[in-house]
């Protein structure tokens, strides 16, 4: 099986953390869509540093990246020849992506499926359902999954799906059981082809569901939550310029903002220079408390806990532990777990870069979604699961 490197067309890409998982876990990126340039200009300079290989289909960005105009017209035509082609020289074919979430996020627009993003996530599936992937991959917000509005909306898209001739499987997912140092709750939904399922000689339920016994969503948890919150983490401190605050006993240090920050070596990262600089506001900063995060803008971290879900957009300002700032870009990075050697460039505006990194699904979570359905696909070919011999409760 060394040979066995599923390709993905890449969706929403935004500055390429999901596609980073999933191309350190053995997959193959071949077409990358992100319709805001500056993010698509993140993306190709941050592959060039770590000097990963080209897409096979090229990067798409502005008006070749409106997933809307795939479905329909000459440049739905041109992409499903695309895919056509990629299916001649590789055996199975993926779809990955997060479409635009604000208008199901509990703290955003609320705007749902009418709203501008909430009917990209429609394009999304509907560009599935046309072009059959044998599996793709669909992330956004709990909002989605969890507000009853919401919801009757999700569930008329996996009905789509379900038409299609797709099996699903979703989970609830929080990056903290990852081994990132976040608080970060986020739907992820998976479908497989049902052909696909039958050559690996697995037989589906009628209700086409997967069961969560048979997909491995919990192999790659190393800290299941019900564990994470119940351990003692540090408490509010009085802010300090530079204190010196030991680390508590009984936690798990690896999932800490300190140890994050240490890990990256965020003082001399590139991007340690890359944080906004107030131009009043000092003394407010000065008066939260490390570790408060209770107020809707300016939550403070604190050195020895996780941080809040990573959230830089709608004023929401989040504090450095123990320095008298917001913190860097570099300090971003870190929380959203990537390597200490991703970084932006220096020519992308400040707010493009806190809204990337906000937006992106943290690397560490990207990279165990990745190996789950690369291990499903393995586990499967090799040794065929009867799913009618599960039992679902």
């Amino acid at each position: 099986m060394a040979s066995f490197r599923p390709c993905l067309f890449s969706f929403f890409a935004g500055s390429g953390f999901l596609d980073l998982g999933f191309e350190t876990s053995g997959f193959n990126i071949v077409y990358v869509n992100e319709i805001f340039s500056p993010f698509m200009a993140a993306y190709r300079y941050s592959r060039e540093v770590l000097k990963l290989p080209l897409p096979e289909y090229e990067y798409h960005h502005g008006e070749a990246a409106d997933v809307s105009k795939l479905i329909e017209g000459i440049e739905a035509q041109h992409f499903w020849q695309l895919v056509k082609d990629c299916r001649k020289s590789h055996n199975i074919i993926g779809f990955i992506g997060g479409p635009p979430c604000p208008d199901f996020s509990i703290g955003g627009k609320n705007r749902g499926y009418l709203g501008d993003n909430g009917k990209l996530s429609s394009a999304y599936i509907e560009l599935i359902c046309r072009n059959l992937p044998d599996f793709f991959l669909f992330e956004n917000v709990k909002g989605l999954w969890k507000t009853k509005k919401h919801r009757l909306f999700f569930e008329s898209l996996k009905h789509k799906l379900k038409q299609a001739g797709y099996i699903l499987t979703e989970r609830l997912i929080n990056a903290i059981e990852y081994g990132v140092p976040q608080d970060r709750e986020r739907i992820i939904l998976i479908g497989f082809q049902k052909d696909l399922i039958q050559d690996m000689r697995i037989q589906f339920l009628s209700d086409q569901v997967i069961p969560e016994e048979v997909f491995p969503w919990k192999n790659q948890i190393l800290y299941p939550k019900e564990k994470v919150f119940a351990y003692p983490w540090g408490k509010c401190e009085p802010f300090q310029v530079d204190s010196i605050i030991p680390c508590p006993e009984g936690i798990p240090q690896e999932l800490t903002v300190e140890y994050w920050f240490n890990k990256n070596n965020v003082l001399n990262h590139p991007n340690t220079e890359h944080h906004f600089q107030p131009k009043a506001g000092i003394t407010k900063f000065a008066a939260v408390d490390e570790g408060d995060d209770s107020k809707k803008s300016f939550k403070r971290l604190h050195r020895w806990r996780y941080s809040p879900t990573a959230c830089y957009g709608n004023n929401e300002v989040h504090l450095h532990p123990y320095k008298l700032r917001r913190i860097s870009v570099a300090e971003a990075l870190a929380i959203q777990s990537l390597p200490a050697n991703f970084y932006l460039s220096e020519n992308m505006s400040l707010t493009n870069m806190f809204k990337t990194i906000g937006n992106g699904v943290p690397y560490l979570a990207s990279k165990a979604l990745a190996q789950t359905i690369l291990n499903f696909l393995i586990t499967g070919i090799k040794n065929p699961v009867d799913l009618s011999q599960v039992t679902t409760g």
